[in-house]
């Protein structure tokens, strides 16, 4: 599976795009945390586990918000 990252945008974009790649970077940060949860279980790591939850929990919250200004 190809890693998503977050990247920097090279140009000056408009707000409207700016809104729309925060909302993609938090995206990519969520589903980097799911992976790292995934891991965590496997591990039996239950600290990594409830951390990284709670991260996908603020950064999905994040999109959604972001989201909302695009509507």
């Amino acid at each position: 599976m190809a890693q998503a990252a977050v990247k920097e945008d090279t140009g000056i974009p408009t707000a409207t795009d700016m809104i729309g790649n925060l909302v993609a970077d938090q995206e990519t940060v969520a589903m980097s945390a799911r992976r790292l949860v995934k891991a965590a279980e496997v591990d039996g790591d239950e600290a990594t586990v409830d951390l990284a939850v709670n991260r996908i929990l603020v950064h999905q919250k994040n999109a959604w918000m972001l989201r909302s200004h695009l509507e």
